[in-house]
């Protein structure tokens, strides 16, 4: 994506119309696309290592959430230190990604994407696979520019037991 596209959608308009009128859907529409394209950029420069190019297409909120597909409880921005950053630069490796648009919800201050990731990748050590993760973004416009204000991630794509499932609630699943 050029810059001079990237920053027309993240500046963008002064707002999104109302999705009542045909023309405010339509912009709500694009402006979900060209998020979903961003987003499938950003999260690629991410599985490659690259944080600062991440960091660069997908700012955040100050209240941003991140439910990470590890479990545990959600991360908030201000947990989120230099410290950790750097730690992720070096967490993802030589990763490739695909983003599979499931479903977008636009509406005139929120954006929301349903993907699929599909990433082969070297995650924390481990040797290059495959990856893939039900995925779900919130956007939040903040000031006229797009900002990502909740990540949550599962490596649920794949169908598992009532048991398994049972299991992983419990937290007795290895």
């Amino acid at each position: 994506m050029s810059p001079s596209r990237r920053s027309l959608l993240v500046a963008g308009p002064a707002g999104l119309a109302s999705l009542a009128t045909g023309a405010g859907s339509s912009r709500a529409s694009m402006q979900a696309a060209d998020l979903a394209l961003i987003s499938e950029e950003a999260n690629a420069a991410l599985m490659r290592g690259d944080v600062a190019t991440y960091r660069a297409l997908v700012p955040r909120t100050p209240d941003f959430t991140l439910m990470s597909p590890f479990g545990g409880p959600p991360s908030r921005e201000a947990d989120i230190t230099e410290k950790i950053w750097d730690g992720l630069s070096r967490f993802f490796r030589n990763g490739t990604l695909e983003q599979e648009l499931i479903e977008t919800y636009a509406g005139t201050d929120m954006i929301v994407l349903v993907t699929v990731e599909r990433a082969n990748v070297e995650v924390g050590g481990l040797p290059a696979q495959d990856w893939a993760l039900r995925v779900t973004l919130v956007y939040q416009r903040e000031g006229g520019e797009w900002r990502l204000a909740h990540r949550h991630a599962d490596p649920l794509r794949h169908p598992i037991t009532l048991q398994q499932s049972a299991a992983l609630g419990r937290g007795a699943a290895s």
